[in-house]
């Protein structure tokens, strides 16, 4: 179970650059990576910085997050609302650039990277996403699906509200998003003691979940919750939410268009406080073309994927990192939580 949240930094100018890489260092020798790891790390967000820089006078941000417990690695994001790129993967090739410089950049990212994706698109900007392994047994095994987040707290507080869950079973994985009332140290005490009874009896009916959940955690401040169990031998995604946590599960037949899509339903109520005398789960198919975005109220509602072409064939923390890039309303906590049914 990784519910680690991101750490923010915001790179409003290029004054922020040398102080935010110190710390971001200092954050990797935290997660007590190796002298080795380290110094990957050094390279990604030096390259990172510089591509902020050149490419983009609005600023940008890096997200930054202990990937595991115990940690196994780290991982992170880079996002900017620059120009984008109309041919990202020739950008990838050493020598090719568009500042003028020796186009080595994204290059190295990749390289220096055990995972690394890049999404990019003209009037758009860019996302890059790097993620570095203790070792090389520390990498997750293969699955038959993706699953990737963006969790990060309210601006200027350090505890994130939300929260989340995912936990594999032998015919596929529970999953469980959550969303503390309000923000700070009460609502992630809420959200965290919601994941921790959700983990510690995972219990495959999503809607008997939410109802153990919501007596847990009667004497907190209460959370919105949605909870889910993906089927992958019998092709069956079941689910059931309390609260204003959004989602949709797309069908990704076409990587042009619309991609059809069908909205997650939820039951009015809050999780500790009042919940429906009586709620069901409900029941979509699952199979290799699906793909679930499930969010906070951090994030906008209005948000529309076909604007972004060609983003279902990304890693599903990079999907997560595009919608929290251009939504985030960043006057709340913002959960977009990813699962992506491999092809």
């Amino acid at each position: 179970m990784d519910v680690n949240q991101h750490y923010r930094f915001a790179i409003p100018d290029r004054s922020y650059a040398s102080l935010t890489k110190k710390d971001i260092t200092r954050l990797a020798e935290s997660f007590a990576l190796s002298e080795g790891a380290v110094g990957k790390v050094n390279i990604i967000v030096s390259e990172m910085l510089s591509n902020l820089e050149k490419h983009t006078t609005q600023g940008g941000e890096l997200l930054v997050k202990a990937i595991g417990k115990p940690i196994h690695g780290i991982e992170i994001i880079s996002l900017d609302n620059g120009p984008g790129m109309n041919n990202p993967d020739r950008m990838l090739e050493d020598g090719v650039s568009t500042f003028g410089s020796a186009g080595e950049g994204l290059g190295a990212i990749k390289r220096q990277s055990d995972v690394f994706d890049l999404y990019s698109h003209p009037q758009v900007g860019t996302v890059i996403m790097a993620r570095v392994y203790k070792s090389a047994r520390s990498i997750p095994p293969s699955r038959r699906y993706d699953i990737g987040n963006i969790m990060v707290p309210k601006p200027k507080e350090v505890d994130c509200g939300d929260g989340y869950a995912i936990v594999h079973h032998e015919r596929g994985v529970y999953l469980l998003a959550l969303d503390g009332l309000g923000h700070g140290m009460h609502a992630q005490e809420a959200s965290q003691l919601a994941v921790k009874t959700y983990c510690d009896n995972p219990i495959p009916d999503p809607a008997m979940a939410l109802q153990v959940i919501h007596t847990s955690i009667r004497r907190t401040r209460g959370a919105v919750g949605f909870a889910a169990n993906i089927d992958i031998s019998q092709n069956i995604f079941s689910y059931c939410g309390i609260g204003n946590i959004a989602g949709k599960l797309f069908s990704m037949e076409s990587a042009l268009g619309n991609m059809p899509y069908k909205n997650v339903i939820s039951y009015n109520g809050i999780l500790g406080h009042n919940i429906p005398g009586n709620f069901n789960n409900q029941k979509l198919e699952w199979n290799r073309n699906k793909l679930l975005i499930v969010h906070s109220d951090g994030l906008k509602s209005r948000w529309d994927l076909s604007r972004y072409p060609n983003l279902h064939r990304h890693l599903p923390t990079t999907i997560a990192a595009v919608l929290y890039k251009d939504h985030s309303r960043q006057s709340d906590d913002t959960l977009v939580l990813v699962c992506k049914a491999k092809v």
